[in-house]
């Protein structure tokens, strides 16, 4: 789900609770060494997303914040912000010559530069969290 979140709505953030949990408190913030990564470009998106990206020749920005139950892409165009709401069931990454996240018939590719490299360690909490995520509701066999 994508939402336009340039102004602050209540719907949305009763939304993005039921769907991928509340905010971190502090202390977990504190214990998890941050939960959002730095500003990353992006290189490419699903066609369904172009009308998200910057229509001249600007570079395009996102970041991503960890939440309990899922992942939240923010994404800029100009003075327009949009979330893309993920819960972990649905998250899939590709390490492709960057990173590719891929959701709900979406993806969203972060360019490998400088950056990118800079939130390595993000990226391998956002892949632990998945994975305990995935071992605490996996099916029995």
């Amino acid at each position: 789900m994508i939402l336009n979140t340039t102004h602050y709505n209540k719907e949305h953030k009763s939304t993005i609770a039921d769907l991928v949990g509340s905010e971190f408190s502090l202390v977990q913030k504190l214990k998890l060494k941050g939960v959002g990564s730095k500003r990353m470009i992006i290189d490419d998106v699903s066609p369904n997303m172009k009308s998200l990206m910057n229509i001249v020749s600007d570079i395009n920005y996102g970041n991503i914040e960890l939440r309990p139950k899922g992942v939240l892409i923010m994404i800029n165009q100009g003075l327009k912000n949009f979330t893309w709401v993920i819960p972990f069931y649905q998250l899939v990454i590709y390490k492709t010559n960057g990173s590719s996240i891929h959701a709900q018939g979406r993806f969203v590719h972060f360019r490998d530069n400088k950056t990118f490299k800079e939130n390595k360690k993000f990226f391998d909490k956002l892949l632990d969290a998945k994975v305990k995520y995935d071992m605490e509701y996996a099916m029995p066999i």
